[in-house]
Formats: structure tokens, C-alpha cells, sequence
């Protein structure tokens, strides 16, 4: 298996890819390729993808970890390249979402209604896990949430009494199975870093070697970071190519900790099994 990240709101030094405040993942399996999330321009998207020699159209299947615009805002450049391939996600993804800052509402969910999905794409929800190429699964609905999530007191959805925390119910990740362990695979890892890990290791009991994409750890405070590498350590350390919405200050702690088990995962990073090229 090859991952490859597509879309991050960083680029390498002097590259050609170009960045924006999102991510997206191309896994490269001998079964076909899955994109994981479409970063938040279809600009974005198919320059990075025509600069990785990637056709739309070799995609067999695409996977969401969430409905926010930073990670589905490339879709409707995608429809008529990759009509009728399945769109795996959570069933909640669908439910309105909004951000409010200084007082303005914002709506910040999916950039396309459900009939525009349903008459390109064959949708495939769930809250359980789902096998979506041989070896590539959803996590399923995070469950559990003892540790902190990756929340936003921005984020708000419209609850049958008002305005409520966004529950963030479909955010999801993916699990790679391989040879060597389980590699985690995160969107935005707004159910949380440890919860999400916490998940894996109960529904699939196998060691994890590598986790890579955004962590939400850029508001984590002292005490939560230090949880973390308590839980990484438990763990055996993997591998860890944090990227998007980790922040500086939470890279750079984990560097500290861990040492040459943490890299960063711009735009245009390749990983084979947790190396990168």
C-alpha cells in the first residue's frame, strides 16, 4: 500500500504542489485507489493530482472522514470524473453545520446536497465499520470518547432546542491493514487523537505502526499533550506523519518526545508502510 497526501495546508520548500487549509489522501492499493477527503478547492485537487500523473478517473472509491468544507470542498470538481464509484462516510454527514465567529454564522458543511451525491455517486453510510478495498476500512462511528476530542467552540450545529456543540458523530478515520500492523489514517480527528486510537485497537486488535493526517491538536494545553505521548508511548511509538490541523506547537512536542518517529506530511509526501520518500 501507498498513501500519497494530495491536499495540506503545507507544501515542501520550493515545490510544485500547492497548498490550502485542508487535506486529502490517495491510497494505492493492488485492489485500486481510494481518495480519502478532497481538501477545500477542486483547484487544489486536480492540480496536485495532475502534477502526481493521478487521473480522476483511476479512482475506484472515495471516503470522507467528516462533512466539513476543508475536506469535501473538492467534490464537485470530482462528479463527472468518477461517477458511479461508492462515497463511504458516516450517515450523519449530511446534517447541516455552521461555524460562528464575532456573532456571523457561517455554514461550513458539505459543499453539495444529497440528491447531487446520490445521482453521480452510489453511497455506502455507516456508523460500523466498512471494508472499503481489500485491507482498507472505515473506523466506523468513534465510540467511547473518555479522552479529549479535537473540538472547536466555533462548530455548532442546530439541535431541536437551538444552537448546540457540534457532536461531530461522522468523523471518522481509515485503518490500513498490513503485513507489518495497522497503519490510522485521520482527517481531522475531531472525535479525538486518543479516542480515535482507542477505537482502532478494540475493533481490530492489532498493533498500530503509523498514524499520519491531522491530529486537532492545535488548542491541545500542556496536560493533554503530555496524555498523548503517554498513550503513544503505551502504544510502542509508531510512526507519526501529523499534518493539517495538528499545529505547530503539538509537532513540535511530539518531535521532542519521539525523536526521527516523527516527520511531517505536506503536500506531495509519499509513505510506503510509514516511510516516506
Amino acid at each position: 500500500m501507498k498513501i500519497t497526501c494530495i491536499v495540506d495546508n503545507a507544501v515542501s520548500d520550493h515545490s510544485s504542489f500547492w497548498g490550502e487549509h485542508g487535506v486529502a489522501f490517495l491510497i494505492e492499493t493492488a485492489s485500486g485507489s481510494i481518495l480519502f477527503d478532497t481538501g477545500r478547492s477542486g483547484t487544489v485537487l486536480l492540480h496536485n493530482l495532475k502534477l502526481l500523473g493521478v487521473e480522476p478517473k483511476v479512482i475506484n472509491a472515495l471516503a470522507l472522514s467528516h462533512a466539513h468544507y476543508d475536506h469535501s470542498g473538492g467534490l464537485p470538481a470530482l462528479l463527472d470524473q468518477v461517477a458511479g464509484i461508492p462515497l463511504h462516510a458516516h450517515p450523519d454527514l449530511f446534517r447541516e453545520r455552521f461555524s460562528r465567529r464575532e456573532g456571523t454564522l457561517k455554514s461550513v458543511g458539505l459543499p453539495l446536497e444529497r440528491q447531487a451525491l446520490e445521482e453521480r455517486l452510489e453511497l455506502r453510510l455507516g456508523a460500523e465499520p466498512m471494508e472499503i478495498l481489500p485491507g482498507v476500512w472505515t473506523t466506523g462511528e468513534i465510540t467511547g470518547r473518555a479522552e479529549p476530542e479535537g473540538r472547536s467552540a466555533h462548530h455548532l450545529i442546530c439541535g431541536p432546542e437551538g444552537w448546540e456543540p457540534d457532536p461531530y458523530r461522522d468523523d471518522m478515520a481509515l485503518v490500513l491493514e498490513t503485513d507489518e500492523g495497522l497503519v490510522v489514517l485521520y482527517g481531522c480527528c475531531h472525535a479525538g487523537l486518543l479516542n480515535t486510537l482507542a477505537h482502532v485497537g478494540r475493533t481490530f486488535g492489532a498493533d498500530i505502526i503509523a498514524v499520519a493526517g491531522g491530529t486537532h491538536l492545535l488548542s491541545a494545553d500542556e496536560a493533554h499533550l503530555r496524555r498523548v505521548i503517554e498513550v503513544l508511548r503505551e502504544l510502542g511509538v509508531p510512526r507519526l506523519y501529523p499534518n493539517h490541523c495538528t499545529g505547530q506547537r503539538a509537532y513540535v512536542t511530539l518531535a521532542q518526545a519521539f525523536g526521527e518517529k516523527v516527520a511531517p506530511c505536506p503536500a506531495g509526501t509519499r509513505l510506503n508502510f510509514g516511510g516516506a520518500e
